[in-house]
């Protein structure tokens, strides 16, 4: 029973003993989590993010996109926040701008209508 004592002891010699070294030490492995977090998640996403708004400010009418959803279209009008695409002949949809994912080659566009 006397072991217990020291032991209590002993750990708070050994944290009264440790200086502000101490304290840097145990917040060291905060900073690097987050420089990682950083780093693999937050700076890609920006990025792709940027390259997004980018091409959807560069659209313009004729140009061929595809939606979120997975639509194909030719854009016949568009403003700041809607997009109206032909999606086939007579048919024209209304989407909003945000939805468009990307835009693709004419030759991509007549294949698939073969």
């Amino acid at each position: 029973m006397s072991l217990i004592p020291s032991a209590f002891a002993d750990g708070a010699a050994a944290a009264a003993s440790s200086g502000p070294m101490s304290s840097v030490m145990s917040f060291l492995p905060m900073v690097v989590i987050f420089a990682l977090f950083w780093l693999l998640l937050i700076r890609p996403q920006q990025k792709k993010m940027k390259l997004h708004n980018q091409m959807l400010s560069a659209l313009e009418k004729g140009s061929e996109v595809v939606t979120n959803g997975g639509m194909l279209g030719t854009i016949t009008d568009l403003d700041d926040k809607f997009i109206k695409l032909r999606i086939a002949d007579g048919v024209v949809v209304k989407f909003q701008r945000s939805a468009i994912a990307g835009k693709i080659d004419s030759n991509a566009v007549s294949a698939a209508s073969k």
